[in-house]
């Protein structure tokens, strides 16, 4: 098991150096940490790089390039000689073995060489990593098809593509004391909220964890300890550099982790869950539309069932041009339990298509939504009426792209179903209540309403 790094100088003696590394790191015990001892200007040196991260011909040629350096050449500090003979951009000189270790684990290669108290830095490392394509969930439809992978290094590159501005600000810091995640925050210096931003990086520094076991998710939840009854969601989640781009344009803040191919977007308002892309790639006046329909459809999805249970309830209520929506036929279970089983019945669903090999995805969800719909209606389980409403809800939920946004909705509508059966309108009136009070009283990081928010 390695140790527990330290701040404990890099020493002249490559002797001490490489017996204090191998303390700490398992060179023995671990294949892939690797140290090749060579010669360089009649001096020895000893090579540390984890296998699988480095370019081995870039490795090659500046070995070869060392092996040839004549003794007499040999200047008298690391610095002088990184700068003679090392050709290559990312060099860096470590000091500490807290460094050098962080570096190496990384996947920098570093090396020391006897006489020289210091450690050589030589960043030729790359990630296994797959090509940036399309997200799978964050479709487009008439923007760039290219989306975040898992290397933050490449996502930072796509933002900077798309923003050639140098007011542009990327702060790389690493989190958790074992897994040393790089956690990039991204904001532009002049239009960024000064305020959101000084809460953010102190928030970010204070984290002590022993790692993020879960990426982005157990970053959120370090950076905002919300309580267990709240469901909104406090971050806005995206796979798409165009939309992560356009939210720098705006002031706001990104955070990019490592080994997550997606952008979290700062400070971020209910109104900013419901949003999508593709809205700007349309006309004005397609675009004012698309926002309006899905904002609609999404209030439609909280109140579409409890209403219809309460005009059940009160079917005198009901003017005689909808009279056609009350039940006629018998309800051999009570309404609000046939609610209640088919909202557990869809997440069943859903959760089973997530687990549903992708060749049998689409036969099993015929079976699934059509048969098995069909015939719990003949058998008496449900009634037609209570299908096709709880249909629109379970397929509306995707009209806005947020998922946890999904669930915090459905919630609310369920507080509301069993509101409206356990007390009437009455109910249904202190459920709206909750409802509003809810959405009212949330705050965003920055400590703004989750309702309007104003970035400058």
């Amino acid at each position: 098991m390695v140790e527990k790094m330290t701040t404990r100088k890099v020493m002249s003696s490559l002797e001490q150096n490489i017996t204090y590394m191998n303390t700490i790191l398992p060179v023995d015990e671990s294949f892939d940490i690797i140290r090749r001892d060579i010669e360089i200007g009649g001096k020895k040196s000893s090579f540390y790089f984890i296998d699988g991260f480095t370019k081995d011909d870039t490795m090659q040629k500046l070995m070869t390039s060392m092996m040839g350096i004549n003794k007499y050449d040999m200047p008298e500090d690391a610095t002088t000689f990184s700068q003679k003979f090392i050709p290559y951009v990312e060099v860096d000189i470590l000091g500490d073995f807290d460094q050098v270790l962080r570096n190496v684990l990384s996947g920098v290669s570093c090396f020391f060489i006897e006489d020289y108290a210091a450690c050589i830095a030589v960043d030729c490392r790359t990630y296994p990593a797959r090509s940036v394509e399309e997200p799978d969930k964050d479709k487009s439809l008439r923007g760039s098809r290219d989306g975040f992978v898992e290397t933050v290094v490449f996502n930072t590159a796509l933002m900077r593509r798309r923003i050639r501005d140098p007011h542009l600000v990327m702060q790389m810091m690493d989190i958790g004391t074992s897994s040393r995640s790089d956690v990039v925050i991204a904001y532009m210096s002049d239009r960024v909220d000064k305020e959101l931003l000084r809460t953010v990086t102190d928030r970010l520094n204070s984290i002590d964890v022993g790692d993020l076991r879960m990426n982005q998710q157990s970053l959120a939840e370090e950076l905002f300890k919300r309580k267990w009854f709240n469901p909104f969601p406090k971050f806005k989640f995206t796979e798409r550099p165009d939309t992560a781009a356009a939210c720098l344009l705006e002031g706001k803040v990104v955070i990019l982790v490592d080994n997550s191919p997606s952008a979290m977007i700062l400070p971020t308002s209910i109104f900013d869950m419901i949003e999508e892309a593709n809205d700007y790639y349309f006309p004005t006046v397609t675009n004012i539309y698309l926002k309006f329909s899905r904002a609609l459809i999404t209030i439609a999805t909280v109140f579409a069932t409890p209403l219809f249970l309460l005009f059940m309830l009160n079917p005198q209520w009901l003017p005689k041009a909808f009279e056609f929506v009350l039940i006629r036929d018998v309800q051999n279970i009570p309404l609000i339990y046939q609610l209640l089983i088919l909202e557990l019945s869809i997440d069943g669903l859903r959760l089973a298509a997530m687990n549903t090999p992708s060749m049998l995805s689409t036969p099993l969800s015929v079976i699934a939504g059509i048969v098995m719909g069909e015939f719990a209606v003949k058998s008496g389980w449900f009634n037609s009426e209570v299908m096709l409403y709880m249909a629109f809800v379970a397929v509306a939920n995707y009209t806005q792209p947020n998922f946890e946004l999904g669930y915090a909705l459905k919630f609310m509508r369920l507080i509301l179903l069993i509101l409206t059966a356990a007390f009437n309108w009455t109910g249904f009136l202190i459920g709206c209540v909750i409802i509003i009070i809810s959405l009212a009283c949330n705050k965003t990081l920055s400590g703004r309403n989750y309702l309007n928010i104003k970035l400058n």
